[in-house]
């Protein structure tokens, strides 16, 4: 991991950019924090740069809760080399749904090779972040792409909180892997999402196989997430990863 800026927000978020084997990423730690914290990986559907705002919130409220948080740009995306056969996926998504086609095979095509490619990502940088000084577990995993993050709540025994965003397409393989799942696991689900098969999102929260599991619905498309819903997700981490001091 090289670091290759570094900056204080309000003298209590203390933001490092790094780029860790060429993938960029950023790196949020308290700055007054006076023992090694948690850690929040904040998952997204994109490059840095146009999800910058909405993950810098998320973090501060993550610091602000005494954890550490980190991101990663996703395979294909932002500064990253341009995976073609994602993107004619993607185009042949929006097709498809333009006319009212199915749309399993396309999506199998989009999704189940970026889940091959992020999350031993995701793992990589864990061990990364884990070492540095100032960190430690437990771990959790907040946001999407949903079908990453199911599959690292199956495989990656150090996150142990899943924080789930029903916000895009499920393969049925994946399916079958939240059946691995066992952790505590809460789910967000934007019930008029225009990039989401509400339904889809519906069967996944049921086959998890976590004996603790709660799906929040609330009306609203893709990026109305309302505030009180956000503040349920935080308290979730708060329960599994550290307590608030009073």
């Amino acid at each position: 991991m090289h670091f290759t800026s570094d900056q204080r927000l309000d003298d209590v978020v203390l933001e490092r950019r790094f780029t860790a084997d060429g993938v960029p990423g950023i790196l949020w730690t308290p700055v007054a924090a006076s023992s090694p914290t948690p850690l929040v990986l904040v998952g997204h559907p994109g490059g840095l740069s146009p999800m910058y705002p909405r993950l810098l919130a998320r973090a501060r409220r993550a610091v602000a809760d005494g954890f550490a948080a980190a991101t990663i740009e996703l395979p294909g995306a932002g500064e990253r080399p341009r995976l073609p056969e994602l993107e004619r996926a993607r185009t042949d998504l929006r097709g498809a749904l333009a006319a009212r086609e199915p749309v399993d095979e396309i999506v199998d095509r989009l999704v189940l090779p970026l889940v091959d490619l992020a999350v031993p990502e995701w793992q990589a940088l864990l061990d990364e972040l884990v070492s540095l000084p100032g960190i430690d577990g437990p771990v959790g995993y907040s946001g999407g792409v949903i079908s990453v993050g199911v599959r690292l709540a199956a495989v990656e025994p150090r996150i142990v909180a899943a924080g789930l965003y029903a916000g895009s397409f499920v393969p049925r393989t994946i399916l079958d892997e939240a059946r691995q799942v066992t952790i505590p696991v809460h789910v967000l689900l934007q019930w008029d999402d225009e990039w989401n098969d509400r339904n889809a999102a519906l069967e996944l929260f049921d086959a998890l196989g976590s004996r603790e599991k709660t799906l929040q619905a609330n009306l609203g498309g893709h990026t109305g997430v309302p505030q009180f819903a956000g503040d349920d997700a935080a308290r979730f981490f708060e329960r599994h990863l550290r307590t608030r001091p009073e």
